[in-house]
Formats: structure tokens, C-alpha cells, sequence
């Protein structure tokens, strides 16, 4: 690891590192196939496990506490031809539960899951309004324009996002948010401002969503796709500042124009 670099770039070419190794260890088990394919499906087992040392021994240093991490001594550990098949497999969890276990300790490190959800955030007002090609007349119109900019972004559903899953229940009453990110703890909601009527019920939606969210998800975006509704942006802002709403990681609206203390960024319409 280059001494020059900071604590914070060294954890980062750590953790693209770690991410790196499992998606080896992922392809590795996905390319066997054929009658005999646990024969050979887990037989790289000690080379991952090689390179699962070399990764936590760098990342020791810089990490508060690595007790629950395993260390292997590769002497006392026997080549494929030495084991069944039962066995290797053994190895290899071990390998890939280890190297995964590290990539969560490597996340919560540098504070990962805040810096990717500023990332979605700018991203999201980046791209947003070029991707909806019509004006749309259904919030799930402009749903499917994020979904695709995930997609475009190499973001993959089921692993890094869901649409409509993660339900929360809340005083009886169950809430299912539009998106959610299980490795940010994040869940995002899409509102279209398209009437007057339909704004005034935002405000009073999105103020229930946050306080039924806040019970399962650290952090919340919503993304309020305004018409040309929100006449007065300030007023529309103090409507979701309700004491005890706000929290440091709760990400709030998507506005046009909009810079409130939830951290909110620009969208035009």
C-alpha cells in the first residue's frame, strides 16, 4: 500500500480490492459445469484464501477492530488433490465469508454508505430529467426513469437495489417504499407534483413516510418531481421540517431548485 496516501484512499483501494476478490470467488463457482462440476468448483480455494491474508494483513492497521476476522496459516492447509470435494467447499466458505465480513468492516470504515448515498443523490439530479422523455402523467412513469438510470449506472436488482420491497410496518398500517438499498440502509420514494391538490398531499406523505421509514432504514431520499407547482420552494421546505423528523442521516427531498437543511439537492422539471 502507498505510504502516501491517506488513511481514507488506502481503506478505499482496500475495499475495491475486497470487492474485487469476491467477484473472482462469485465467477470462479458460476464457470464449472457438467455432471462432476463440485469436483472442481471450489479446488481455488487455497489461492483465495491466500489472497484473503494478503488483504487483511494490509487492512489491520488501519482498522479499529479486526478480533473477528480469521487469519489462515496456509502451511497447515493441504492442496486440492489432498481433499473431497466436501472439504474445499469448507476452505472456500471460509475464504468468502472472511473477504466479505472484511468488505463490511472496510464500508463502515469510510463511512461508505453515506458517500454513496450523496452519490446516488448527485447522480439522481444529474441525469433524472434528461431520462424522462415526456412529461409524465404517473409517478411510476418517472419511477421506471430511475430504475433505468440504476440499471444504466451497472447497479444490479436483488443485489444492490429492490423496487417495492422492505416493507415497514407503522402503527397498523404497512408502507413499502418505491426503491430501497440494503447495503446503504436506504430507501428512496419518487412524488410527481402535478396539481395543486396533489402537492398539499406530498407534503403530508412524505412526513408520514419519513416517520415510518425511520424505523427500519438510517437513511431516506425522496425525489419530488415538480410540474411547476411548488410556487414558494421556502414554505414547501418548512412543510417536512417537523421537529423530530430530521435526523444527520436522513436524506430528504429531491426539490427544483431546492437547498434545504435535509441536504436536498437541485432538480429542474
Amino acid at each position: 500500500m502507498n505510504a502516501k496516501m491517506s488513511r481514507k484512499d488506502q481503506l478505499k483501494q482496500l475495499l475495491s480490492n475486497t470487492s474485487a476478490l469476491l467477484g473472482a470467488m462469485r465467477e470462479s463457482t458460476a464457470t464449472v459445469s457438467g455432471e462432476a462440476a463440485n469436483v472442481g468448483r471450489y479446488s481455488s480455494y487455497k489461492m483465495f484464501l491466500r489472497k484473503y491474508n494478503g488483504l487483511v494483513k494490509q487492512a489491520a492497521p488501519l482498522l479499529p477492530n479486526t478480533t473477528m476476522l480469521d487469519v489462515f496459516n496456509l502451511d497447515t492447509i493441504k492442496g486440492s488433490g489432498d481433499y473431497a470435494w466436501p472439504q474445499q467447499k469448507e476452505f472456500f466458505d471460509l475464504a468468502y465469508s472472511n473477504t466479505a465480513l472484511l468488505k463490511s468492516l472496510l464500508e463502515g470504515a469510510i463511512g461508505y454508505a453515506e458517500d454513496e448515498t450523496h452519490n446516488l443523490s448527485d447522480f439522481l439530479q444529474a441525469n433524472l430529467r434528461r431520462a424522462v422523455f415526456a412529461t409524465p402523467d404517473k409517478e411510476v412513469e418517472v419511477q421506471n426513469a430511475v430504475e433505468g438510470l440504476l440499471i444504466g449506472k451497472s447497479m444490479t436488482k436483488g443485489t444492490d437495489y429492490d423496487r417495492e420491497a422492505g416493507r415497514v410496518k407503522s402503527s397498523g398500517k404497512e408502507s413499502v417504499p418505491d426503491f430501497n438499498f440494503p447495503r446503504l440502509k436506504l430507501c428512496l420514494e419518487v412524488k410527481l407534483s402535478k396539481s395543486v391538490d396533489k402537492l398539499r398531499s406530498i407534503v403530508d406523505e412524505i412526513n408520514a413516510d419519513i416517520r415510518a421509514y425511520g424505523k427500519l432504514y438510517e437513511r431516506q431520499l425522496y425525489i419530488v418531481y415538480d410540474l411547476g407547482f411548488i410556487r414558494d420552494e421556502e414554505e414547501f421546505k418548512r412543510d417536512l421540517e417537523e421537529p423530530g423528523v430530521k435526523s444527520p442521516r436522513c436524506r430528504g427531498p429531491l426539490l427544483t431548485s431546492c437547498s434545504c437543511g435535509f441536504g436536498c439537492t437541485s432538480l429542474t422539471s
